[in-house]
């Protein structure tokens, strides 16, 4: 009764301070920090929590946990994680003179401000080029990959599917890993909805069709190795685009219909990839989808606690991002493959073990114990509200408007992936980087042009 009494105190003080750190935590006006908090926080890691500090969860990871008073240490972690992180945000906003309700109002209803004329040959010729790239390197990924999961679930062939899954995430080294992951997956997405953004704000008919191409491959980069998430993120970065465009008005009916139907998109998935056809598998806590949401990504959090306190020691600096790492001369290593190799070594014997990726308290703990965690708190939500609010003050173009739903998307994911990519992220810097020059071009370029024929037309009168 008291675990359960101080989860339901956290979850309303959690909630109030959330509320003043994002503007609002409606879901007919999500954002970045609505989306951390739902998904990342109290879905993912705070509800399965509460069940494994009661014992209740009857949960395969939790079994093989060995000490079991790191049910209650890592409850505690959660619940210092709930205050600590919104109201760590609340006093960077103070800071700041942020109005968080103000403010994302305000960027909700202004509308978007589209490239100008005189630059729009020049844009397009740039977005073209990057958006032919990245669907080259969609096709390029399809065809490195010997044996593409989605084509043989389609051809019937669901012998070994779990191993085609794994080799198709793996069978990438080199720059191999590059183009796929930037160019391929993260890229695509990002490039489509500023297509999507232009495609719904001028009618043209060249935006229309590079928005079709482009989409088209999101969906394939999305599905190819039949990971189930990919897709489903992807389409709420449609959904955003089109609620922060202006072109879709939620409310709680059509939220209703999205939510059903992505559960029956995911229902299919799972008896199509996975063979899941009982029913009580689907209803149950702590199996198919319902587990999959609620315990899947916290468990190994617990996992961690009890892993790196008795059987592995704690891996300071290897655990921090590879360029670090190197500069102490010694090899990153991920924390969540550590614990796969420690708590379920039968699967990395069978080939068929991958990482137990989970709340970002895991790597950081596992770097550097309890103070590891604090800091990594405090970090990463510094990090993250001085991004949200960057965002909403940054003049909302499509490029612009896609990188922010990019990070509306991606920073809740990586949140229940790892600590080190928040220090270093060669993906987000890269994409940064890519789309701060198209952002040049599309707004601003006409500016340095006019410079530029100004000092050639100086010349010539010399």
């Amino acid at each position: 009764m008291l675990i359960f009494s101080i989860w339901l105190f956290t979850v309303v003080a959690s909630t109030y301070l959330f509320k003043k750190v994002s503007g609002s935590l409606s879901l007919v006006k999500p954002n970045m920090i609505t989306i951390i908090y739902y998904y990342s926080f109290l879905i993912s890691s705070y509800i399965g929590g509460l069940l494994i500090a009661l014992g209740i969860d009857d949960y395969y990871m939790i079994k093989r946990m060995d000490h079991e008073e790191y049910r209650i240490i890592g409850f505690v972690l959660l619940t210092i994680l709930m205050i600590l992180f919104p109201l760590t945000q609340l006093v960077v906003g103070r800071i700041l003179g942020f109005n968080a309700p103000l403010e994302f109002d305000r960027y909700l209803h202004e509308p978007v401000r589209t490239s100008v004329d005189k630059n729009q040959r020049i844009f397009r010729l740039a977005f073209s080029a990057l958006a032919a790239i990245s669907v080259l390197a969609v096709a390029f990924t399809l065809l490195k990959t010997n044996t593409v999961p989605i084509f043989e679930l389609l051809k019937g062939n669901v012998k070994d599917l779990a191993q085609m899954r794994i080799d198709a995430a793996r069978g990438f080294s080199g720059i191999s890993v590059y183009i796929r992951n930037i160019f391929g997956i993260a890229l695509t997405p990002v490039l489509s909805i500023i297509a999507f953004v232009y495609a719904t704000q001028s009618k043209a008919l060249y935006w229309k069709v590079v928005f079709f191409m482009l989409f088209v491959s999101s969906v394939l980069i999305s599905i190819y190795d039949l990971a189930k998430s990919p897709i489903f993120f992807y389409i709420i970065m449609l959904l955003l685009a089109a609620v922060y465009t202006g072109r879709l008005k939620l409310n709680w009916r059509r939220i209703s219909g999205y939510i059903l139907a992505g559960s029956s998109l995911l229902v299919v998935m799972y008896v199509a990839i996975q063979g899941v056809t009982e029913v009580k598998s689907f209803l149950s806590y702590n199996s198919g989808p319902i587990g999959r949401i609620i315990l899947a990504q916290i468990s190994p959090f617990f996992l961690h606690l009890d892993t790196f306190s008795h059987s592995i020691a704690l891996l300071e600096v290897k655990g921090l991002p590879s360029f670090i790492a190197k500069i102490f001369d010694v090899e990153q290593v991920r924390s969540a493959r550590m614990v796969m190799e420690n708590v379920f070594p039968e699967n990395i014997d069978k080939g068929t073990g991958g990482v137990l990726n989970t709340i970002f308290l895991g790597e950081a703990f596992a770097s550097f114990g309890y103070l590891g965690v604090i800091i990594a708190i405090i970090y990463i939500a510094i990090v993250i509200q001085l991004l949200y609010i960057v965002f909403l003050r940054l003049p909302k173009t499509p490029v612009v408007l896609a990188l922010f739903i990019y990070f509306t998307i991606n920073i809740p994911r990586t949140l229940v992936g790892g600590v080190s990519d928040f220090f270093f992220n060669p993906i987000w810097i890269m994409l940064t980087v890519v789309l701060g020059g198209l952002f040049v071009l599309e707004g601003y370029f006409h500016i340095i042009w006019r410079f530029v024929m100004n000092i050639r037309k100086k010349r010539v009168k010399a």
